[in-house]
């Protein structure tokens, strides 16, 4: 090589090396998700960084400052109108840091960590913007004063989590959300029934923090909604997972590790509040019904699922989901299609086609509750009727606004004769 042209290299190279040592890592793009309860800010760098975030007030922001790192376009991503961030905004800090602030509505909780490169995705910066106090999130009795079952709704993965994709690249977290709102649309018209969504829009939210919320609604019963995949595009079929002997005692270990702060594990029993013995056996037992009462939810949607399709399992598989390990809430994970099979995504991608999934899912769910009162929850002081002389089921029926099925499947009547001082349990809705 020619002394100039090699000496022309060098100065090249050395010069590279100087930018990069200044400008240290690129910060290559920011996206967005948010709800009106909270906010995920994704930034893709091209390396691990040093950071320091913080809150500032008048006006209300937050303040992220990443050491040696340049933003290479300062394209600002699309905010959704209903998050709390109204904008972000950046400037260079002693040239070689960058300062990245968030405009916020409100005063939130800023939760910064890092994330090494998986799949498609390199090294992100991850902040979560959360209420620093949570908002009230229990609903009110309807205005007739009459009592309701919470139901609550997860449409799995999200935000950057796009779940399983289908060979016409559908993504899962699309389709069950979409199946998500038609449930909760379908509940919301019947009477006794409240839906809840875990996940309201593109957004993420962590595995556990899905069980907080669930709980924090107090809700009596929840399904989490997922699409499934596989290498062999031929596997098809809805399949329903209730939690796992080995996933519950994994579960009962790590409550009882953290139960100083657990002061409303099990209907408002605190654990603290009991020794190690008796902690213990109040966790099993609760574990235990919520555990059984899982495996009824579950095959009552498997069967209704059946209805409309074909299933992947014809029974209720037991599995260690994290979402399904709440102590005290019956919980299933409905896995409503295989997304990785062509005949299958297409009909996920219908909206017809989520329609009677979300009807299916509805029946199911219905079918378990209306024979099942629940003694921590409003339902449980629904009407009850005593017989008097000259009481037909028909008449009770028209009274209380349900058919008369209902009334014969939620007491267990094999006729329709009554006995006088009989007690009958009169269901929400139907």
């Amino acid at each position: 090589m020619p002394k100039r042209l090699f000496r022309f290299s060098f100065l090249l190279i050395t010069w590279i090396l100087t930018v990069e040592a200044v400008c240290g890592t690129t910060l290559e793009g920011i996206r967005v998700w948010g709800d009106d309860y909270r906010t995920r800010v994704v930034l893709d760098i091209s390396g691990t960084v040093q950071y320091r975030i913080f809150t500032l007030k008048h006006p209300t922001r937050v303040v992220l400052d990443i050491k040696s790192t340049h933003w290479k376009s300062k394209s600002v991503p699309s905010i959704p109108s209903s998050s709390t961030l109204l904008k972000i905004r950046s400037a260079q800090r002693k040239e070689r840091d960058l300062r990245v602030v968030f405009d916020l509505k409100e005063v939130m909780q800023p939760k910064a960590f890092q994330l090494k490169p998986y799949a498609q995705y390199g090294h992100r910066l991850v902040v979560d913007l959360e209420p620093i106090t949570s908002k009230p999130v229990y609903h009110k009795a309807p205005k007739n004063g009459q009592p309701y079952w919470i139901i609550a709704i997860d449409a799995g993965h999200g935000g950057e989590d796009p779940g399983a994709i289908g060979p016409g690249n559908t993504q899962e977290k699309d389709v069950v959300l979409a199946v998500a709102k038609k449930l909760a649309a379908i509940i919301a018209k019947k009477r006794g029934y409240h839906p809840v969504l875990i996940r309201k829009s593109d957004i993420y939210i962590g595995l556990r923090e899905r069980i907080k919320l669930a709980r924090r609604y107090e809700a009596d019963v929840f399904v989490s909604l997922h699409a499934d995949a596989f290498l062999n595009n031929k596997a098809a079929g809805a399949s329903v997972y209730a939690l796992s002997h080995r996933g519950a005692s994994d579960e009962a270990t790590r409550w009882l590790a953290m139960r100083e702060n657990a002061s409303d594990l099990i209907g408002g029993v605190s654990l603290i509040e009991h020794g190690d013995l008796v902690a213990s056996v109040l966790l099993d037992l609760s574990q235990k019904a919520s555990m059984h009462a899982s495996l009824d939810l579950g095959e009552n949607i498997l069967t209704r699922l059946g209805d409309i399709g074909h299933l992947h399992k014809k029974k209720v598989e037991q599995a260690r989901f994290v979402v399904l390990k709440s102590p005290d809430i019956p919980s299933v994970l409905v896995e409503m299609g295989f997304i990785s099979h062509p005949g299958e995504e297409r009909k996920l991608k219908s909206s017809a086609y989520q329609y009677k999934l979300a009807s299916s899912i509805w029946s199911g769910i219905q079918q378990y509750l209306i024979s099942r009162p629940a003694p921590r929850t409003l339902a449980s002081r629904r009407n009850k009727h005593i017989i008097e002389s000259g009481d037909t089921l028909s008449a009770l029926a028209s009274r209380y606004d349900v058919s008369i099925s209902y009334l014969r499947t939620s007491n267990n009547l094999n006729s329709d004769l009554l006995k006088v001082g009989q007690i009958l349990i009169i269901p929400s809705g139907g």
